[in-house]
């Protein structure tokens, strides 16, 4: 990646204060914020305060979220000198990009976004508010306004990014001279990290009750990984498509030793799943060690 001055990246990334992050954060994004941070690239962080109100009846202590997300931000090592972190509330301009920006995309190609239909499923709302099928435009404008040119994401939110390039597409046809567009067209940054599954077996969520959280003790790391779901053969293998919850597992540990998990799974073999999910534990425990005592601290550390 070029990060010399005249041709620096831009990136812009972030999430909603919804919970505490957790580990599936760790290995899935902030671990490559840091990464880039450190490489040089102008990194654009946003705290998505007003987007919780797409999904959620009422937006319960919302200061202490933002409070708990900056933490974790600081605690992983994403340096505020060096990057750019910001609330949806503290920039007002953002946010009036969306009715412009809402004139540039039809309602069908909003009703069709599969991402959209994701979340309307997941939501916790009685019904579904109209602010829902706004929700891509809202992140588009995250994007644009900063005119970021790479924005990283996994393949499910690839079509939220596609609706940003069609309205920077649009609004320079519209709105500026041939030769002169405002907004650059933002490229995917995919993740390479591989999905990590919650105790339950199902999707690592905040609000599901079943992530092991950056702040979590290590005590409650050991509670929260006896009960992981596994299966009932004794024999520990890596086969993520036949075996996804022992698989996610022993790929959990090994991204915390950085070690291959197929020979991981292979060290543990016959040790069981309660062999698994201590060498899982001890693992967590140890590469969060110092996470956790960042956390702890008072900043500036």
């Amino acid at each position: 990646m070029n990060t010399s001055s005249s041709t620096r990246t831009r990136i812009l990334t972030g999430d909603r204060p919804t919970g505490r992050l957790h580990v599936g954060h760790y290995f899935g994004s902030l671990e490559n914020r840091v990464r880039l941070q450190n490489e040089g690239a102008e990194v654009y962080v946003v705290i998505a305060d007003y987007q919780v109100l797409t999904d959620r009846d009422v937006a319960a202590d919302l200061p202490g979220h933002v409070e708990e997300l900056m933490l974790d931000y600081l605690a992983v090592g994403i340096d505020p000198e060096r990057s750019v972190i910001f609330t949806h509330s503290a920039v007002p301009a953002l946010n009036q990009l969306l009715l412009p920006f809402l004139s540039l995309v039809s309602v069908a190609e909003l009703q069709r976004n599969p991402t959209v239909k994701d979340e309307i499923r997941h939501s916790s709302q009685a019904a579904v508010s109209g602010l829902m099928f706004t929700y891509p435009v809202h992140q588009a404008a995250d994007i644009l306004f900063c005119k970021a040119d790479l924005v990283p994401v996994g393949r499910d939110q690839l079509p939220h990014l596609e609706v940003t390039r069609t309205v920077a597409r649009r609004f320079n046809d519209r709105y500026t001279r041939p030769g002169a567009p405002v907004f650059p067209e933002p490229e995917a940054l995919l993740s390479a990290a591989p999905l990590l599954l919650g105790t339950d077996g199902g999707k690592m969520s905040k609000s599901r009750g079943n992530a092991v959280q950056l702040a979590t003790d290590a005590d409650e790391t050991a509670r929260l990984i006896r009960g992981a779901k596994t299966d009932m053969e004794r024999h520990i293998t890596y086969e993520p498509e036949r075996r996804p919850e022992v698989s996610s597992l022993v790929l959990l540990a090994a991204l915390c030793q950085e070690c291959d998990p197929a020979v991981l799974a292979e060290e543990i073999g016959g040790g069981g799943a309660a062999r698994l999910k201590q060498v899982v534990t001890e693992s967590v425990n140890e590469r969060f060690a110092p996470v956790r005592a960042r956390r702890a601290c008072d900043y500036p550390a």
